[in-house]
């Protein structure tokens, strides 16, 4: 049992990587057009936030499903709250500016920062 909390956790992972190279890699194609004030929000950055918030709270309770099996330790909850409001600020300006012809350099920015800074915070926290 505990190899296939593993083997599901590590999948989510996987999955949750791939959210964010989808997120991320959006945002890198569009960056030239940044410049110009002519980006926008690709669909590729749409799913990613999506899948990104999805595994990322899947991961949450099967951390806890281990921690409560004593297969894990404890979860760090401020670190799963501000990676969760960063992710959450993530899919809003998304979603609000998916629609748009092109999307303000700073928000664009904001959008790009805030991917970097959960990743960040994911490695050195």
């Amino acid at each position: 049992m505990q190899l296939t909390a593993e083997i599901l956790r590590n999948s989510l992972v996987v999955l949750h990587f791939i959210g964010l190279a989808s997120l991320l890699g959006g945002f890198l194609t569009q960056m030239k057009a940044m410049g110009k004030g002519t980006a926008k929000i690709v669909p590729a950055m749409v799913h990613g936030a999506w899948t990104m918030l999805i595994t990322g709270l899947l991961l949450v309770g099967v951390r806890e499903w281990m921690a409560a099996m004593e297969w894990a330790g404890e979860l760090d909850n401020i670190k799963v709250a501000v990676k969760s409001i960063v992710l959450t600020v993530i899919l809003v300006l998304v979603l609000r500016f998916k629609k748009k012809d092109a999307v303000a350099p700073r928000v664009f920015g904001i959008i790009g920062l805030l991917t970097i800074v959960n990743v960040v915070l994911a490695v050195f926290w």
